[in-house]
């Protein structure tokens, strides 16, 4: 099993501009970073494709390549491939050439632009690949059931809109917490910080006056209501009114044993559904403090204010690596989807705005990531939810890839959070015929270079830190012809991170990419084409 720790979405929203948060809404979230990360490469993606590979000699003196890179996408990324000879069967490594650690650096800009290249090479235990036709998962009943069995067997829920309903003694503590607030000069409890005039963006004696009117509306007690986890529940509106239908959610919270969970269903953007969990904490002083589990390898990999240190989250954790394991495991078993252990990375849980830190931490856990494996080969795990956008004015329904996330923390399971799970279907091509190895590091060291080369207009200095090459599955699909249907084909993934010095030369971003599960380039191991993961094809 591969140790990897991952970059943290949370954190990174406030280190670097491309980033999401852990919360609910995350899919809209996710579209959007995958907007904001490729439009740097977009102007440069295309000219490759319309003008030729020439512009590869333009910016480096590596030697120009006979054939384009960059090929046609959408259509053509979904079609059969070459078997190879039965006699061409036999380890990969072996067979494709693969080096134990390759190791190369290059400069380009007048070293502006720095591709440092020190990895391991990573390639599974196979002797051939496959590609595979591969479908979501039918969202219905069934589904819903499978989930919810596996985390709470037998467990009563009831619907979060009762079991949260503010009642007029919530009002008041929420007023008389303020008013405390207030009366300390702390005027911005929850860092919401100032707007362009300089102005409070949270208005303090505002809500305050909110609140004390809402403790005349409001009820003395809430009603827990029971549901059942499913689609079509309907509850009251605001006007008392049996008015609101979740048709394509569903919200609840269960109390159990080791803690009180809140579970969430959401379909809202079909194809993609996600199932999330969360223990409710009770160490909070304030639950409108804005508080999350992040991932803790870019955390580890980084300097400057926002680094913790390993020891530091060991310090605030009491229960093995091997507990946590065995617990996350007999969850995902009990899904009965074939799924297996492939990476984790440390969590933290952070309290405030400011940022995860080493003095926001209020606790830890071990976050494991699961995968499929067909024929050996694993699903590579990478930070990118996949189904993006290539443009914002986009009207297509995207599809995200799966994922299956788990944190545990001392307590037992604190976070799960499960995505568009896969129905594998048939073999597509046996024994496909793949690139050997040099030719896939000749088209990531010039593709490195092309896709960074205006990165001087915007930064004086960036230097890539590649620590893990990985040859694994991918999903690919054509969003034009279909949204829920693709095919796992091999690629090849460099993993690392980036040091940047921007033109004032005042803001610095140092990540040595030692434990970073963000793919910098990623190379269809069949055809050479290069593959966006933040798109899916």
């Amino acid at each position: 099993m591969e140790r990897c720790r991952s970059l943290s979405w949370t954190t990174l929203f406030q280190v670097l501009p491309y980033v999401v948060k852990w919360e609910t809404g995350q899919e809209a979230l996710s579209n959007m970073n995958n907007f904001l990360e490729v439009t740097m490469r977009k102007k440069v993606l295309a000219v490759l494709v319309c003008v030729n590979i020439l512009v590869l000699g333009l910016a480096g003196c590596e030697k120009t390549p006979e054939e384009a890179i960059v090929r046609e996408k959408g259509a053509d990324s979904i079609k059969e491939y070459e078997s190879a000879d039965e006699k061409a069967k036999g380890a990969l490594r072996e067979a494709l050439g693969v080096p134990e650690h390759y190791k190369n650096e290059a400069s380009y800009e007048e070293g502006g632009l720095v591709i440092d290249t020190d990895a391991d090479v990573i390639v599974p235990e196979a002797d051939t690949v496959n590609t595979y036709a591969v479908s979501a998962k039918e969202v219905n009943q069934d589904l819903i059931d499978t989930v919810t069995e596996a985390f709470f067997p037998g467990e009563k829920f009831y619907h979060r809109y009762s079991y949260d309903l503010q009642t007029k003694e919530d009002h008041r503590e929420r007023a008389t917490q303020l008013k405390k607030y207030k009366a300390e000069g702390n005027l911005d409890p929850y860092e919401h910080g100032r707007d362009e005039n300089g102005n409070l963006q949270f208005d303090i004696d505002g809500q305050i006056e909110r609140e004390e009117q809402a403790i005349e509306t409001a009820p003395e007690t809430a009603e827990k209501r029971e549901v059942t986890p499913s689609f079509g529940i309907a509850y009251e509106g605001e006007k008392g009114e049996e008015e609101e239908v979740d048709t394509d959610c569903f919200g609840g919270v269960v109390e159990t044993a080791d803690g009180i969970y809140n579970y969430s269903i959401n379909y809202r953007m079909k194809p993609d559904v996600t199932f999330s969990i969360e223990r409710r904490r009770e160490d909070l002083a304030d639950p409108y403090v804005f508080s999350s589990w992040t991932e803790a390898g870019f955390l580890m990999d980084i300097d400057g204010e926002n680094h913790i240190s390993e020891e530091q989250i060991q310090s605030k954790l009491n229960v093995s690596f091997e507990d946590a394991k065995k617990t996350a495991e007999e969850k995902i078993e009990r899904l009965g989807w074939d799924l297996k252990l492939f990476g984790w990375d440390y969590a933290v849980f952070c309290e405030g705005e400011g940022g995860a830190n080493a003095d926001h931490m209020l606790d830890a856990g071990y976050q494991f990531y699961f995968s499929r494996e067909l024929d050996k080969v694993p699903v590579t795990h990478t930070v990118e939810y996949g189904g993006g956008l290539e443009d914002m004015d986009s009207t297509l329904a995207v599809w995200s890839y799966e994922r299956c996330e788990i944190i545990v923390g001392d307590d037992g399971i604190q976070w799960v959070n499960i995505i568009n799970p896969y129905e594998i279907g048939e073999v597509q091509t046996a024994n496909v015929k793949l690139l050997d190895f040099d030719q896939v590091i000749g088209i990531y060291e010039q593709m490195m270079e092309v896709s960074n080369a205006d990165i001087t207009r915007y930064e004086t200095h960036r230097e890539y830190h590649i620590r893990r090459i990985t040859l694994g599955y991918m999903r690919i699909y054509d969003p034009t012809k279909d949204s829920d249907t693709g095919l796992l084909v091999p690629v090849w993934d460099f993993f690392g991170g980036f040091d940047l010095t921007e033109p004032d030369g005042t803001s610095m971003v140092k990540n040595t990419g030692e434990h970073s599960t963000q793919s910098h380039l990623t190379i269809n191991a069949i055809d050479g084409t290069v593959i966006d993961r933040g798109l899916g094809y």
